[in-house]
């Protein structure tokens, strides 16, 4: 009755992204900076 589920590829070839796209959001959010002043949030992007 039990099925092993874990067998199976959780994600298809399809599904995956690019190098490219990995190091991209990466680099955002290592130059991505959050600053909360009086309950109001400022993005900062700092390239």
């Amino acid at each position: 009755m039990a099925k092993i589920y874990s067998k199976k590829q959780l994600v298809s070839s399809s599904m995956k992204p690019a190098a490219e796209t990995i190091s991209f959001l990466i680099s955002y959010s290592k130059a991505l900076s959050i600053i909360k002043i009086n309950n109001v949030n400022f993005e900062i992007i700092s390239n």
